[in-house]
């Protein structure tokens, strides 16, 4: 398994199906542009023999939690995660959300943030809980953990 960052012109993402329409219709139509106007990053778990076949991806960028009209937290967001239905259930979703955070854990060096967000999709939020994630009180799609958290669980 590899994890790269999406090429649009070699990985296929018109066969890659994950159930959700939403998060297809992401990788399909919007992740090359959003890439190319520096809002994410999509990275995609390709098959080892066929290189160009998107087994999940994901998307992290910068973003914010308002936590008062004056107070604003600067997080890294995990915006999308998806694995196509041929291959759920066999570990890529823990796969690809480990190399988000640790490239996440790497930016954190770089660029400044405490936490980690992510928008769990279709009531997943119970597979990121298991790796610590905890639901915001007013929104239990939206999950965070610190970064202090994900840097002590790789040591």
């Amino acid at each position: 398994m590899r994890i790269v960052k999406l090429n649009p012109g070699f990985h296929n993402r018109n066969a890659f199906d994950c159930g959700s329409e939403p998060l297809n219709r992401y990788l399909k139509y919007y992740a090359n542009q959003h890439s190319k106007k520096d809002i994410t990053r999509t990275y995609v778990l390709t098959d080892e023999k066929e290189l160009s076949k998107i087994l999940g991806f994901y998307t992290i960028t910068m973003s914010y939690v308002k936590l008062s009209d004056e107070k604003i937290l600067p997080v890294a967001l995990i915006g999308r995660l998806g694995v196509d239905k041929a291959h759920q259930k066999q570990g890529y979703g823990e796969y690809l959300l480990v190399d988000a955070l640790l490239k996440l854990l790497q930016a954190s060096e770089i660029v400044g943030f405490t936490h980690i967000v992510v928008d769990a999709k279709d009531g997943v939020g119970q597979f990121y809980e298991k790796f610590g994630f905890v639901p915001f009180q007013d929104e239990k799609n939206k999950l965070f953990i610190t970064v202090k958290t994900v840097r002590n669980s790789f040591q």
